[in-house]
């Protein structure tokens, strides 16, 4: 799975995984966190996704990353946000009220760009990855986030050979695994879903356990 692969989901359409509402089990647990108003929140390979607002609809900047142009202009447009753009040598950036998104390729992020960042919230990231992919994208979020930061992480988990992701299945192991290093985890829920998003029954899968991730220091 390469670059490409998405930049065709966007261009052809094919983004069953997107919601028109926010995510129920984000307004759930989002407080677990503790956040103060104006607290920065971080948003990884964050699409046009409506949490979003939901995030600035709480008073919290967003900060996300995204490699479509089109998924990027498009949240702006939709929700009827003004932005400004400009550009730097690694990314296109979008800048509205209280919220910025940086388009382009995540693993060209730096320290600098997320050392003010409070919290992450990865709802669709680390299980949008291939497993050699995901590894990366843990460590660099470990390489790059500030020393005291919070995560919020959504995964699925079901028999990997019965779908070709994304989303992939990532195990509560696995996420052990990949933030040993920066992170505690606790798990807030785990979840049977079998009324199934159509772009996943699609693929084959009837049903799959959603996990609701605290990741702490």
């Amino acid at each position: 799975m390469n670059k490409d692969f998405w930049h065709n989901a966007w261009l052809s359409g094919k983004i069953g995984f997107n919601q028109s509402e926010p995510k129920q089990l984000l307004t759930k647990y989002f407080n677990c966190l503790q956040l103060q108003p104006g607290d920065i929140v971080f948003v990884p390979l964050c699409g046009k996704s409506i949490d979003m607002l939901w995030l600035l609809q709480q008073g919290y900047k967003v900060l996300g990353v995204e490699l479509s142009p089109i998924a990027t202009q498009a949240f702006f447009k939709e929700n009827n946000l003004n932005f400004q753009i400009t550009t730097n040598s690694k990314f296109t950036v979008f800048h509205g009220q209280n919220i910025t998104i940086l388009n382009g390729d995540f693993f060209n992020l730096s320290h600098i760009q997320l050392e003010n960042v409070a919290a992450v919230y990865d709802k669709a990231a680390l299980i949008a990855l291939p497993p050699q992919l995901r590894q990366q994208y843990a460590q660099t979020l470990i390489n790059l986030l500030p020393p005291k930061i919070k995560m919020l992480l959504f995964t699925i988990v079901y028999p990997q050979e019965q779908m070709n992701g994304p989303p992939f299945s990532v195990s509560t192991s696995e996420i052990t695994q990949l933030y040993k290093d920066k992170f505690t985890l606790d798990i807030l829920e785990y979840i049977e879903i079998n009324n199934i998003p159509p772009h996943i029954a699609a693929k084959g899968l009837s049903s799959y356990n959603e996990q609701v991730n605290y990741l702490f220091n």
